[in-house]
């Protein structure tokens, strides 16, 4: 039987995750903390993973019950203990130090700032998957693999790549699933970035990943893929939209997972 094994939230965008118990789905689709906040630059451009490999150097744990980020700077002997609300100003000041220029910590609290601006579901992977992708690499475990794709909910209970049947074979139409009493579509196989080919500790980058996870993806293709969905195979993971019906609800480690339909 399908279960959700594991829920993850990114409650500033590119920094370390925090597993919980339960999560709540937002009025938006989005679940309740997860990237919720993000750094800029001058410009206003995200000072992210896919533009600062320096980011991965950095480690953050959230108490999200007391609001507040410990960060561990490289170099540092000991953690800095911010709070998240009250000292947004002291957590800028300490990461322009660390980025070598000035950036603004921004809060959203209604939608987050997640890189699917228009599915603002979480998206959805099967521990099967990540343990099959780190088999891989060489090195690789499957808690770096997990770190590296950054997904949001884990099913267990199923082999690698059923979450590939929670999208359709058609691009303009969606597959329904449930997770606990919570109601999904699947939209479409998520489309990888840099991130995944670095190391989520150094930042430092495979420079054969991205082909070796190419051309193992496709060789290891379930019958049950929608392969029309693939114009390249650098996709793992699906995105989603929660139902109307769904929202303000929660999500909890052990919610049952079908397919509706």
């Amino acid at each position: 039987m399908p279960y959700l094994a594991k829920i993850l939230l990114y409650p500033i965008k590119s920094f370390d995750g925090v597993e919980v118990d339960k999560a709540r789905v937002l009025s938006s689709g989005t679940l309740e903390f997860d990237r919720e906040f993000a750094i800029f630059d001058e410009r206003s451009n995200f000072v992210n993973g896919k533009r600062h490999a320096k980011i991965h150097s950095l480690r953050a744990k959230f108490a999200i019950a007391n609001r507040t980020l410990s960060l561990q700077i490289p170099g540092s002997n000991s953690e800095q203990v911010f709070h998240l609300d009250r000292e947004k100003q002291a957590i800028e000041v300490t990461l322009s130090d660390f980025f070598g220029f000035p950036v603004k910590l921004q809060q959203n609290s209604i939608q987050g700032f997640p890189d699917d601006r228009e599915r603002l579901g979480p998206t959805v992977i099967s521990t099967a998957t990540l343990t099959e992708v780190a088999s891989w690499f060489p090195g690789v475990t499957v808690e770096q693999m997990r770190r590296r794709m950054r997904a949001n909910l884990e099913i267990d209970g199923v082999p690698a790549f059923w979450e590939d049947q929670l999208f359709s074979p058609q691009s303009d139409a969606t597959v329904s699933f449930r997770i606990g009493n919570v109601s999904f579509v699947g939209v479409q196989p998520c489309q990888r970035c840099v991130v995944p080919t670095r190391n989520p500790d150094s930042g430092l980058a495979d420079a054969n990943f991205q082909k070796i996870f190419v051309t193992q993806r496709q060789a290891t293709l379930p019958d049950w893929v929608a392969i029309s969905r693939f114009n390249h195979f650098y996709k793992l993971s699906v995105n989603t939209i929660a139902s109307v019906s769904s929202l303000e609800t929660m999500l909890q480690i052990g919610n049952e997972v079908a397919i509706i339909g």
